[in-house]
């Protein structure tokens, strides 16, 4: 799941020369002048609703501007339009996005899809390797999938196209994605079986390739899309009014879909539109507390609907699998881990307080116990990970275990066929060291991830066993 880095915004404020984007907007900007100034009860309303709106899109462009832009940040892609492989599993050492999973090794592509369409070429990957290309939008949609469970182990081409594009679909193209924005990126997942597995995945890993359309047909380039002066990430100004910058910078590449249009025009009455410079300093007092005091109210909203989740059902997927309620299941599954796979694809469940309310703590003594034949239900494989909070980062620790599973060397099972997991952060004992997964000495939270989810799990039939403290 993952999940960007790394606090939930709860404020917000950017300088409007830092926003300004070199590209206009396609269609023209929303006016301000349409609708009279809100009163502060109207602005209060409107700022939550667009600081619900936003927030899973600036969790996910944190992560776009550190990997694109930021040549200092360690997770640096190298820009657009190619992969940046790892061929090793996340450690805490690893913050391009909180709840990364430590089962698979990442590689990471953002596509700038505003010139011309990208063409993704496959290769044939045999069992019982597992792959997915998980394909995201600047929304965070899941908006297409490729790889084992949706196209299959053989190989394929596969074509993708910006929300503008009216080209031809060419020759040799298996099948077409058409995004909801300019600018989109894939989080590929690829099953690594161990340290002497490396050359067999890097191998598989150089094959995943990227293709303009015009050097894939051999025609003429065409004339390349303007540069982008895209605004530094800072979490001190995005965790305010400053929210509305940051997604005034992004919403040019997002054009506007037909059931958005009235909350557009809402959204215009507090400065928000494709490219419109916005400087809080400008507001009235009354203006600008009441915009801070929606911002703060939804924040604090969504923190507590997201505490109370146990499952990752419907919070990651297209815009249609989403529902009605999009706005809330996006921004809470940005929260609890941005980028996480739809249902299908993987199922999350997690638990994040004891029996008694509180918020775990590692430095109590937990067990999680799936009886005998209640294992989660799987095609592929599962695992346990451990997060710290409020960090939402994998666990330093002794053993450098940060995930146990069905995987896990070692594994014991007891004499009646069932598993019991410790959670904790001290060492529970040579009996017990092999099934433990080690905790942080505070607050942590556990993923439980089942990638290929058999149909008890999306049912709800089987549901992860609730964690119990030790005597």
């Amino acid at each position: 799941m993952k999940t960007s880095n790394q606090r939930p915004p709860r404020s917000l404020g950017l300088i409007l020369a830092l926003m300004a984007v070199t590209s206009a907007a396609p269609g023209p900007a929303l006016a301000a002048s349409v609708a009279p100034a809100p009163t502060p009860a109207e602005a209060k309303a409107i700022a939550a609703e667009a600081w619900l709106y936003a927030y899973a899109s600036l969790q996910g462009y944190q992560t776009f501007w550190n990997q694109t832009q930021n040549k200092a940040f360690p997770g640096y892609v190298g820009g657009f339009n190619r992969f940046r492989h790892y061929s090793r599993s996340a450690t805490p050492a690893d913050t391009d996005i909180v709840t990364p999973n430590n089962d698979t090794p990442y590689s990471w592509t953002w596509l700038d899809l505003r010139a011309e369409p990208i063409v993704l070429k496959l290769p044939a990957v045999p069992a019982p390797r597992y792959y997915v290309n998980q394909w995201v939008d600047l929304y965070t949609h899941n908006f297409a999938y490729t790889g084992v469970r949706a196209t299959g182990r053989g190989a394929g081409t596969y074509l993708f196209a910006g929300p503008r594009w009216q080209g031809s679909v060419p020759k040799g193209i298996t099948k077409v994605f058409r995004a909801e924005t300019d600018f989109v990126g894939s989080l590929t997942r690829t099953q690594l079986n161990g340290p002497g597995d490396i050359p067999a995945l890097q191998a598989l890993q150089a094959k995943y390739q990227l293709i303009p359309l015009s050097s894939f047909e051999g025609t003429k380039p065409p004339k390349p899309a303007p540069p982008v002066n895209w605004p530094a990430w800072d979490p001190a100004k995005a965790e305010g009014i400053g929210f509305i910058g940051y997604l005034n910078a992004l919403l040019p590449f997002m054009p506007t879909v037909p059931s958005e249009q009235g909350m557009m025009t809402r959204f215009a009455r507090i400065g928000i539109g494709p490219g419109r410079p916005f400087d809080p300093k400008q507001l009235t007092p009354a203006t600008r507390s009441a915009i801070e005091a929606g911002v703060a109210a939804a924040a604090t909203n969504l923190r507590s609907k997201a505490l109370a989740q146990s499952s990752s059902k419907g919070f990651f997927g297209t815009r249609e699998e989403l529902g009605s309620d999009y706005l809330t299941y996006r921004a809470m599954g940005a929260m609890l881990g941005i980028y996480g796979n739809s249902s299908s694809e993987a199922f999350y469940a997690t638990q994040q307080k004891g029996p008694d309310g509180k918020v775990l703590d590692g430095r109590r003594q937990w067990v999680l116990r799936f009886p005998a034949g209640q294992l989660p239900p799987v095609s592929e494989f599962w695992s346990i990970t451990m997060y710290s909070l409020p960090q939402r980062l994998l666990v330093a620790n002794p053993i450098n275990r940060y995930s146990i599973g069905d995987r896990t060397e070692g594994l014991k099972l007891g004499a009646d066929g069932s598993l019991e997991i410790y959670l904790q952060h001290e060492n529970p004992g040579p009996a017990k060291v092999s099934n433990w997964l080690p905790a942080p000495a505070g607050p942590f939270f556990f993923v439980g991830r089942l990638y290929g989810p058999g149909p008890s799990a999306l049912s709800g039939q089987w549901q992860l066993p609730a964690l119990q403290e030790r005597p």
